[in-house]
Order: structure tokens, then C-alpha cells, then sequence
């Protein structure tokens, strides 16, 4: 009877130190796993991150797109911002000048009035115009005959043509470019009819004239 009973004792003692190793192996194996889940959570985290700040990146090129403008645009001024100022076009002439400001009809709507500016420098001038719904500032004309006033790029009367070929050509694939003997003539491939015009005296700038478009 002693040995039945201590062959039970013997038999219970062994499933409870099973049942012990068991629980403590499922234990091992959870915490495992759980650190592992926190891991890779912490792994994707950052690339979350980083896919998030894609649009903020396109958001950023697509705005500096706007703020800028083609050369046909406004060969005065690159920055949109810039060019609805005329202060900005003061601070270019070297020389002095004067400004007309002359009320006129908008073109859609006769109860609107606009105003045209006109910049007069020697023999030279600019000429904006400026509807009153937007308060924008449109460079539409502009006939440049002395070097008192530089264009985008160092465009200047003066300047050889080999090297107003160079800048031109270094515009892109946008701007059509006609030559003759005594003139080159950079417009637009497609969109508005805009043309800016290099008059040539042996082999140099002589005149600059810019017709611009506005609707």
C-alpha cells in the first residue's frame, strides 16, 4: 500500500511539473511574438511617415511652379508675385523715367474701368495693364532701345548675337525661334500668340520689342 500511494504521489508531481514547463514554453513563445509585433509596428511607422510627406513634396514643387513664369510670360520678372508690382520694374531702369496711368473700358464689361500703365524711359517703354477685379499687373508691351534695362537671362541691347542665341536656345523646347539677318523672333510653340523681338546692328542687339497678350 506504501508503494501505491507513494507511486501516486510520484505520478501527480510529474503532470504538475509538466503542466509547469508547459506554461512557462506558451509564456516564452507569446512575449516572443509580441516583441516582434512591436517591432515591425515600429519598422512601418517610419515608412508611413515617409510616404505621408510625398503629396507635401508635390505640393511644394506644383506651388513653386505657379509662383513662377515663362520667359514669354514676363521677360522682366520671373516671380509672379514680383511682377504685379511696379516698383519691381522701377528698380530695373537705370536711368530716370517717368509713369502715365490712363483709365480705360474693360473689354467684358463697359460699367468696369481698368488702368494702363505706361513706363517712359529715353526712347524706351513698358506698358501694363491692370484689371481692377484681380489687382494683377500684366506686362503687355514693351520697347526697349538702350541698355538702361536688362531682361531675365542678361537679355540686353547690346548683347552679341551669338551669345542672345546661347541664352534662347537655353530656354527649352517651348520657345520657337526664327532668324533672319537683322532679326530674331522668340515666340510661343503653343498657347498665346506672344513674341519678343531682337532688332540686330553687325551682330549686336539693337532694340528689344515685346508684344505681349492679354484677354
Amino acid at each position: 500500500m506504501f508503494y501505491r500511494l507513494n507511486s501516486s504521489l510520484r505520478h501527480k508531481y510529474s503532470l504538475t511539473l509538466r503542466l509547469l514547463v508547459l506554461l512557462l514554453l506558451v509564456h516564452t513563445i507569446a512575449s516572443a511574438c509580441s516583441t516582434d509585433s512591436t517591432a515591425d509596428e515600429e519598422t512601418d511607422m517610419p515608412r508611413e511617415r515617409r510616404t505621408a510627406a510625398s503629396p507635401d513634396t508635390l505640393a511644394a514643387s506644383r506651388s513653386l511652379e505657379r509662383a513662377t513664369t515663362s520667359l514669354l510670360g514676363n521677360p522682366f520678372v520671373a516671380n509672379r508675385q514680383q511682377s504685379n508690382n511696379l516698383s519691381t520694374y522701377f528698380d530695373r531702369i537705370d536711368a530716370d523715367f517717368t509713369v502715365d496711368a490712363d483709365a480705360i473700358e474693360n473689354l467684358h464689361n463697359p460699367d468696369v474701368t481698368d488702368t494702363i500703365y505706361t513706363i517712359r524711359f529715353g526712347n524706351s517703354m513698358m506698358e501694363f495693364y491692370a484689371p481692377t477685379h484681380s489687382g494683377d499687373l500684366h506686362l503687355q508691351a514693351a520697347d526697349i532701345r538702350s541698355a538702361s534695362v536688362s531682361l531675365r537671362n542678361n537679355l540686353r541691347v547690346g548683347m552679341s548675337q551669338a551669345e542672345l542665341m546661347k541664352s534662347l536656345k537655353g530656354q527649352g523646347s517651348d520657345i520657337r525661334i526664327m532668324q533672319t539677318p537683322n532679326e530674331i523672333v522668340a515666340s510661343n510653340r503653343e498657347g498665346a500668340p506672344i513674341t519678343l523681338h531682337f532688332y540686330l546692328q553687325k551682330g549686336k542687339v539693337s532694340r528689344i520689342k515685346y508684344d505681349g497678350y492679354v484677354d
